[in-house]
């Protein structure tokens, strides 16, 4: 329209109306697009009805899948446990994988690609780390350090021996027959030694699958388990050291001075990542006392950031969460609730359960995707040398441990440590991240490290349980620690550190209390909160057994009444001493007793416990006296009654006494005289008169008499043997007594040289009573 009538006008020559058309032009230009009014279509718009239902897939896809995969590993634990005889038979981690295969399958059959399920990243930064938090966090810290010298020497020796040895011989064989020219032939030794470093590793996650299932005792568990945690320094220095220097194709002394070097930081660095975390944790679990929810929240943060801290800076992962749980778990058990406790528990056994389950469920479904180069010769070697290197290295190995060790490994220990040496999904996820522009045949390792896992695992793993069976090993036995064993381990643990002390010798045990005692008076004031800081470590063990027993009553059905304040089955008033508020009187919680129970424990309580301690007598070669409560009492007692009743036939006879004299040709008296008198004894030959002892029984108040009854309680009182006192030549009323004479003193003194003889010992006094 307006440039209709600016047209008319230049033809008109009006010029009037050009002003008015230049101010409707501008504001036609300032006017907004959207204010101006739609110009009309040819077509009209046909309005759309309101959509009631959807479907978006690809806004929840990502979460879904983790969601169905998580729902299938956990139908398939739930299933694998309904059917007893299959887990008798074939672990679970096997049927695991066959689980994988089968998916893979399904997936490849329905024209569909298989998603990359088991990526190295989904692997060490989701998967791996609550697997490794709760073998850290529950880990036996006792037995653990105990054995820490030979699960080094597993973990640091064996694991370089299996490296060097699998990758020299495999480089060894791939150059055999140099004039038949194949793919093994572009093989090179820094391949073949990272080759070997990746598949020479014991994986804990397999060896928790298969040894959990198996129930070995704690010696072999915690070496071949701690030998899978601690080699994980090794594998990762070795790892970036081969991976580093492969392309450039040489390695200097340099590299190998750096390489040791990079061990030490990588471990220790993980392990004191790990402790700084964990003694973060420690110290924050002492202000929750008011917000008991987000107490395990905490754990599982400081564990997983302590994770991605060692992961950051290339250091040890495993040993960082390790060391972050072992260092927290007795300080933050001591700041949290009850419930809190109970939730970490439960929480991270569901955790790992879950991720073990994907672990081996991914690994079937990625043999199925991946693209694999199958080679005869060097898939075989590989299995072999795996094989031939963990045999060599335990024996060998445990021969030089065995010299330093208290409790030897035996042959069949040896065994069970060699054959359960289990490769698993770190191996895979390590090879995986190789790049194939740097490794041409990265194809041909990955099929190489999954055969050797699925012979490990299928193999090994199906295997182990009826040879342990076969061997007769010893297995792990659940027996309830006692207030009475803990008291016992601490008694021994005080008396060898005070042993060492002795000698001058400072070993473990002496630092171990050396720690300990630090650890009480600095560490537990700062990182525990309240009076539990100061609390003994016996007294927090039986509030430990009090809780559990308290929880094991109500569970069974027995705590239906159970008063707030359930009375101790042992007792604490010697180490407690506080007295707690008067209760009310409440119905008893346990079932009353048999009277004939009852009546046997009072029994046997009245005869050990009640028995008053006994003065221990002195040892003495002439007097032994009878234990009053030993079953021969009875015998001494009759014993002591025919003597008192032949006094009474001896009173009624009214004749002599007489005691014969040893015979004088006795090597042991002709010593034992010349040794007490040289000069008053002279050997005379036996003659027929024996010179007798006589004593007038008519009178037996008479004080040169002898009693033989008082002579015999007095023995029993003065702890010494009966005397026998001969009476004097003068005493009157003797028959035959002539005072003074001389053959009369000659024979009393010969007859107490024979009565108080003391024989060849020159330690005892000379006059002590004999008693032949």
């Amino acid at each position: 329209w307006t440039r209709t009538r600016a047209a008319r006008a230049r033809c008109l020559g009006d010029r009037s109306v050009l002003p008015e058309l230049a101010e409707l032009t501008a504001e036609s230009r300032d006017v907004p697009l959207k204010r101006r009014k739609p110009e009309a279509t040819p077509h009209n718009i046909t309005k759309k009805p309101f959509p009631v239902l959807s479907i978006d897939y690809t806004h929840i896809q990502t979460p879904f899948e983790i969601s169905l995969w998580v729902l299938l590993a956990s139908l398939m634990k739930l299933g694998f446990h309904l059917i007893p005889r299959l887990s008798g038979i074939v672990p679970e981690s096997c049927l695991l994988i066959v689980v994988g295969l089968l998916v893979g399958g399904l997936i490849r059959l329905a024209g569909e690609k298989v998603p990359p399920v088991l990526d190295s990243r989904l692997f060490f930064l989701c998967l791996l780390p609550p697997i490794i938090l709760d073998a850290g966090y529950f880990l036996p810290i006792r037995p653990f350090m105990e054995n820490m010298g030979t699960i080094l020497m597993f973990a640091v020796v064996g694991t370089l021996w299996n490296a060097f040895f699998v990758g020299g011989l495999l480089y060894a064989v791939c150059q055999i027959q140099p004039d038949n020219p194949s793919i093994l032939h572009q093989l090179e030794l820094l391949p073949c030694l990272l080759f070997g470093s990746i598949i020479s590793a014991v994986d804990p996650v397999a060896v928790l699958a298969v040894f959990e299932e198996i129930h070995i005792n704690e010696l072999l568990h915690i070496l071949v388990f701690g030998e899978s945690l601690l080699n994980d320094a090794v594998t990762v220095v070795l790892y970036h050291l081969f991976e580093e220097f492969a392309g450039a194709g040489t390695v200097t002394v340099l590299d190998g001075f750096l390489g040791v070097i990079s061990f030490l930081v990588v471990s220790l660095g993980g392990v004191l990542v790990g402790a700084i975390y964990g003694i973060l944790a420690a110290f924050t679990s002492r202000f929750t006392s008011h917000t008991r929810v987000i107490e395990p929240l905490f754990v599982f943060v400081y564990s997983y950031m302590a994770y991605l801290s060692a992961e950051m800076f290339h250091l040890s992962g495993i040993m960082a969460l390790i060391a972050c749980g072992a260092v927290m778990r007795p300080y933050v058990e001591a700041n949290i609730s009850h419930k809190s406790h109970t939730t970490i528990k439960y929480f991270l056994k569901m955790w790992s359960s879950v991720s073990e389950t994907l672990i081996f469920i991914f690994l079937g479904v990625a043999t199925v995707d991946g693209p694999h180069s199958w080679n005869w010769t060097f898939v075989s070697v590989t299995v072999i040398l795996c094989l031939v290197a963990r045999v060599i290295g335990v024996v060998g190995l445990t021969y030089i441990i065995n010299k330093f060790r208290i409790v030897k490994l035996t042959t069949k220990d040896q065994f069970i440590v060699a054959y359960g040496g289990l490769r698993g999904a770190i191996a895979f996820s390590l090879c995986y991240l190789l790049d194939k522009d740097h490794f041409p045949l990265r194809e041909l390792f990955l099929t190489a490290i999954i055969t050797v896992i699925f012979f490990t695992v299928f193999v090994q793993g199906m295997t182990i349980k009826p040879l342990v069976e076969l061997l007769a090993v010893k297995k792990k036995q659940e027996a309830k620690r006692s207030i009475n064993e803990e008291i016992h381990t601490q008694f021994l643990d005080h008396l060898l550190t005070g042993i060492e002390d002795i000698c001058g010798h400072y070993g473990h045990h002496h630092w171990k209390d050396k720690l300990n005692r630090f650890n009480k008076k600095y560490v537990k004031k700062c990182l525990i909160a309240g009076e539990r800081s100061k609390e003994p470590q016996l007294i927090a063990f039986y509030h430990k057994m009090e809780m559990k027993q308290a929880i094991e009553l109500v569970e069974s059905g027995g705590g239906v009444k159970l008063p707030s304040a359930m009375p101790s089955t042992v007792s604490m008033q010697n180490i407690q001493p506080k007295k707690p508020p008067p209760a009310k009187p409440v119905e008893r919680a346990l079932p009353q007793l048999p009277k004939g129970r009852e009546e046997e424990i009072r029994k046997i309580l009245r005869s050990n416990l009640q028995r008053t301690r006994q003065r221990l007598r002195s040892y003495n070669r002439h007097t032994l006296v009878a234990d009053p409560y030993e079953d021969g009492f009875s015998d001494l007692l009759l014993k002591k009654q025919r003597m008192i009743e032949l006094e009474k036939k001896i009173k009624e006879m009214n004749n002599y006494l007489t005691v014969p004299a040893a015979p004088p040709d006795s090597p042991t008296m002709c010593r034992a005289r010349l040794a007490s008198d040289p000069q008053a004894y002279s050997v005379k030959p036996a003659a027929d008169n024996v010179p007798t002892i006589q004593v007038d029984l008519a009178s037996p108040q008479s004080p040169d008499s002898v009693n033989l009854l008082d002579e015999f309680r007095r023995a029993e009182q003065e702890d010494q043997g009966l005397v026998m006192v001969p009476p004097p030549p003068s005493a009157p009323g003797r028959p035959g007594g002539k005072p003074g004479g001389a053959d009369d003193a000659r024979d009393q003194q010969k007859l107490m040289r024979c009565l108080s003889d003391p024989g060849p010992s020159a330690d005892e006094e000379e006059d002590e009573p004999f008693l032949p």
